[in-house]
């Protein structure tokens, strides 16, 4: 005969182990149906811009191939801290990624130590997706039309030059100081909330250079609106194979590239990584989005997250050099 407590223990045991075996199971199909809404790609840029035309080149793609459609939410301005910050804020369920650029990820950090967002704290990397030359470029009419031109005349007329960029900090910015650094010329620096307002600037003739994205402005060089001085990468781009690197045109070891990867909130689960990144890596291999991005001087290149994790740390300690080499005076 059972006691009355006895029988109420087992009841009370068996209705735990059905809830727990419940619970178990609607965490399996909760994994199985990832992601169930849709999803927000944050765009550290305003519309226009060169990574903006990197999350618009995959959105649809990979939209499609998670079954959910990808928002591209552009939060330009302060030189990509304004869509970090959002990014680095938003809940770690796998619903909200994250466009990283070499500003976000390796200049800011390494220039401003009080950033509202910490990249190994806030994000976890996803993949790696392309990179590219940046172009620099001039008003078509300038008085120069090679690097060797421009640094004679910039030495001839000290500080009456401008450069333009995506914003105080950009990796853009950063280039325009190497420049500056390495050739020993004056060029005042203008800041933009983005590289499409300073391109619009630049074609206007309200600035006398930039350094911009091949994507964003090898279309404008064929318009005839830009002239292009040079690439600022090792190798030539195979975009604009006839414009010489800057290394190339007197200035050796000059190198600096931007790149793009994906990246979400730090505690995101590692199903959700997971399956980001297995689609993007397919998403990448799709012969229209390599032809797509390559016609736009981007190499793709994708990886694992621990490879991604592993890049951004060596570019950081790499542009740690490079601004020490530069000096605090020109940061």
């Amino acid at each position: 005969m059972h006691r009355p407590g006895t029988l109420a223990f087992f009841y009370a045991a068996a209705s735990a182990l059905c809830a727990s075996a419940f619970t178990a199971a609607g965490g399996a199909i909760a994994a199985e149906s990832y992601p169930g809404k849709p999803i927000r790609l944050i765009v550290p840029y305003p519309a226009g811009g060169p990574t903006d035309l990197m999350a618009r080149a995959i959105n649809e793609r990979l939209g499609e191939r998670l079954g959910q459609p990808i928002v591209v939410d552009n939060r330009g301005g302060g030189a990509t801290i304004i869509g970090a910050e959002l990014a680095a804020r938003a809940p770690a369920d796998g619903y909200t990624l994250l466009l990283g650029t070499t500003t976000l990820l390796v200049v800011n950090p390494v220039l401003n130590k009080n950033l509202p967002y910490r990249v190994d704290r806030d994000y976890a990397p996803v993949s790696m997706l392309g990179d590219q030359a940046y172009l620099l470029a001039a008003p078509v009419g300038q008085a120069f039309k090679t690097v060797g031109e421009l640094v004679a005349y910039a030495k001839s007329y000290p500080g009456k030059l401008s450069y333009g960029s995506a914003g105080i900090g950009s990796a853009a910015h950063f280039a325009g100081e190497m420049l500056k650094h390495a050739a020993r010329i004056d060029v005042v620096h203008i800041p933009y909330k983005g590289t499409a307002p300073a391109i619009a600037d630049l074609v206007g003739g309200h600035i006398h250079l930039m350094f911009g994205g091949v994507s964003a402005m090898q279309s404008l060089v064929g318009a005839g609106k830009l002239h292009a001085l040079a690439v600022s990468t090792a190798k030539r781009s195979s975009a604009l194979p006839n414009i010489p690197t800057i290394a190339e045109s007197g200035i050796p070891d000059f190198e600096i590239s931007s790149w793009n990867a994906i990246l979400v909130p730090r505690s995101t689960p590692e199903r959700a990584i997971d399956r980001l990144n297995a689609e993007i890596r397919r998403v990448m291999d799709n012969p229209d989005v390599r032809q797509r991005l390559r016609q736009q001087g981007i190499d793709i290149s994708v990886g694992s997250p621990a490879e991604l994790s592993q890049y951004i740390e060596a570019e950081r300690l790499r542009f740690s050099r490079l601004i020490a080499a530069i000096g605090p005076q020109n940061q």
